[in-house]
């Protein structure tokens, strides 16, 4: 994995990847920050082609939110931007609000996967609104933004889905989907190692 940290490119043959953990209490330092670990980590598990991440821990402050998701789509060209935190019911949560307010376009199925997941382990996952929105930029630029968990468990169960004893998958993860979807906005290809997560594409697409 490589860091891009804050240096804008283009010509680039990896995919841009923004990680955004959004919490008031671990962006203020009263406790450390969980949610950009699991995703880095996860990442670096699953993923097998090269990839570049940008990090931002922010709080639960919707313009902040919406000004972070902005900045990371069109001026550091991120293909995928995942978000971890502030997708409950509370009045502080307002990190969907935020992202559907800066998409063109609502991705409800990967809402729908992500709590058919986590109904598996709790009822309370129909309080989750999680949700993916694409924003595409006036210069043919898109990005795929997702609201995951907070949880670095449900995290990882999220992305990389559910399997039996034997292994064998039981509710498929959403990042299965993901690498299909960056290949229908114009983003470098994306491979997965299939053992932790089998990326799908069409056979026409291969």
């Amino acid at each position: 994995m490589m860091s891009a940290q804050d240096k804008p490119s283009t010509d680039r043959i990896s995919v841009r990847i923004g990680l955004v953990s959004i919490s008031d209490r671990a962006s203020a330092g009263l406790y450390e920050d969980r949610g950009l670990p699991a995703l880095k980590g996860w990442l670096e598990r699953a993923v097998a082609s090269p990839f570049e991440t940008i990090d931002r821990l922010i709080p639960d402050e919707r313009k902040l939110i919406e000004s972070t998701l902005v900045e990371l789509s069109d001026h550091y060209r991120c293909d995928l931007i995942l978000t971890t935190g502030g997708t409950g019911p509370s009045r502080r949560d307002v990190t969907p609000e935020a992202t559907l307010a800066i998409g063109s376009r609502e991705m409800p199925g990967f809402g729908e996967q992500m709590r058919q997941i986590s109904l598996r382990f709790v009822p309370t996952a129909i309080l989750s609104r999680q949700l993916a929105v694409l924003r595409e930029c006036d210069d043919g630029h898109s990005c795929l933004i997702v609201n995951l968990p907070g949880q670095p468990k449900a995290i990882a169960e999220t992305l990389e889905g559910l399997r039996d004893a034997e292994g064998q998958i039981l509710v498929a993860g959403i990042f299965a989907a993901i690498p299909y979807c960056l290949d229908l906005i114009g983003a470098p290809r994306l491979e997965t190692h299939p053992a932790l997560c089998k990326a799908f594409r069409p056979k026409s697409s291969n």
